[in-house]
């Protein structure tokens, strides 16, 4: 019964009669009772959270909570790239010269995803990386780099969950997703961060915005389903990490700029 519960919370479809009765719930006092199991569950480090579990009034409050201070180092190299996010590292590659990437053997469009070809253009044979956070993750994001924010928008409205399942089951998930895309134009080139949200609760939160960016920086949570995709301009300095499908957490270096 417990299984059935917490799996519900993070596998529901895009149906907007369901998301909607999710988010009341969690967001309730009802839900308090259910934060310890829910925590136990998952085996969530309630150790690094900012406050005591008892503190927390609601599910969501729990799940998108923050982290005590310093409980993540931060690679302070100025030509490192750092994961944005504490998830799965599931997919990485080239983009190539079609704006294409690919995620688990299914090739997806970079400007159906940013919703411009002209956007989209920019990262041709460039990098990208694919995040997965699970329900047991820290659900804040971070910038990867220093930069100057130049854009941000928002696209989509209906979600549907993005774990394994919900890529096999449908081709466009990333595209019809609700998304928020963050551009920065950092020393190395443009690099574009990707939000995905999940059980069209609108669920990408951004915290302020500042348009100057500062790596390590929390800018923004989820609250429930997530994905997080980071597109990087061709530079030929740039030499990623190889570390697909591994942990990863916020300001662990996946790649690196090299003079």
């Amino acid at each position: 019964m417990k299984t059935r519960i917490f799996k519900s919370f993070v596998e529901l479809t895009g149906s907007p009669v369901s998301s909607a009765l999710l988010k009341q719930v969690t967001t309730s006092r009802i839900s308090k009772p259910l934060i310890k199991p829910f925590a136990s569950f998952y085996h969530i480090q309630i150790d690094e959270a900012e406050y005591p579990i008892e503190q927390y009034t609601s599910l969501n409050a729990f799940f998108t909570r923050s982290l005590q201070t310093g409980k993540r180092l931060i690679d302070s190299n100025p030509k490192t790239l750092i994961s944005p996010v504490d998830g799965v590292l599931s997919d990485s590659g080239i983009i190539d010269t079609q704006q294409q990437f690919c995620v688990k053997d299914k090739t997806y469009s970079l400007a159906s995803l940013l919703g411009d070809a002209d956007k989209a253009s920019r990262y041709t044979n460039g990098y990208y990386y694919l995040f997965y956070l699970s329900p047991r993750h820290y659900h804040h994001f971070h910038y990867p780099i220093s930069g100057t924010l130049v854009n941000r928008y928002a696209l989509g409205s209906t979600s549907y969950p993005v774990n394994n399942l919900g890529i096999r089951m449908r081709n466009d998930v990333f595209s019809s997703n609700h998304r928020v895309i963050s551009e920065l134009s950092t020393d190395f080139g443009q690099v574009a961060i990707v939000k995905v949200g999940a059980l069209n609760v609108n669920s990408v939160r951004i915290a302020n915005s500042e348009t100057t960016c500062v790596k390590g920086q929390d800018f923004g949570h989820f609250a429930f389903g997530s994905t997080v995709i980071l597109f990087i301009e061709q530079n030929d300095a740039f030499k990623p990490e190889e570390v697909p499908f591994t942990e990863v957490q916020v300001g662990d270096r996946i790649g690196k700029w090299q003079s």
